[in-house]
């Protein structure tokens, strides 16, 4: 019988797991009385740029199964979030765990093949700076593993990866 109950305890904790990293579908905002998740943790991540790529917060274009599309400084996808609406950040806590934001302490660096007048940061809830493109605030998927992976493309239907004019590309 105990064997069963934490068997059960074990498949509802790997089910929860699940669910978080499935793709954040609601906006996940804190409540008032409680901080945003450490972004700045989350942001250098295992599929994210190194701190060096992080603090420049250079823009790139890059070619992928989807086309040319936005990455960071070391080739890794960046994505946008539908409810962000292009506006302020709405993923905090296990979305920005399961999408961490590219975040800068200072001015983003445009690449080749970026506008930069389409450049531009917001702050969060927690005082980092993110970094915005055409005012969409720009995220990573924990699990792009390498450049060019573009496995967060569609997720939930809000998740999608940005052209160099900053347009959601939705196929």
């Amino acid at each position: 019988m105990r064997t069963r109950t934490q068997a059960a305890t074990a498949a509802v904790g790997l089910m929860v797991l699940v669910l978080v990293l499935a793709g954040c579908g609601s906006t996940g905002s804190p409540p008032a009385d409680q901080p945003a998740a450490a972004a700045t943790d989350t942001a250098t991540s295992g599929a994210t740029t190194s701190g060096d790529a992080m603090a420049a917060g250079t823009v790139d274009i890059a070619t992928t199964d989807l086309g040319d599309v936005l990455v960071d400084g070391t080739g890794m996808t960046l994505y946008m979030f539908d409810p962000d609406k292009q506006g302020d950040s709405t993923c905090y806590d296990q979305c920005a765990t399961a999408w961490p934001p590219l975040l800068v302490d200072r001015d983003p660096s445009a690449g080749q093949g970026i506008d930069a007048a389409l450049l531009g940061t917001t702050e969060r809830t927690d005082g980092s700076m993110q970094v915005t493109y055409n005012s969409w605030p720009l995220y990573y998927w924990a699990q792009d593993a390498a450049p060019g992976d573009v496995a967060g493309q569609a997720v939930n239907n809000v998740w999608w990866v940005l052209d160099a004019s900053g347009e959601p590309i939705r196929d």
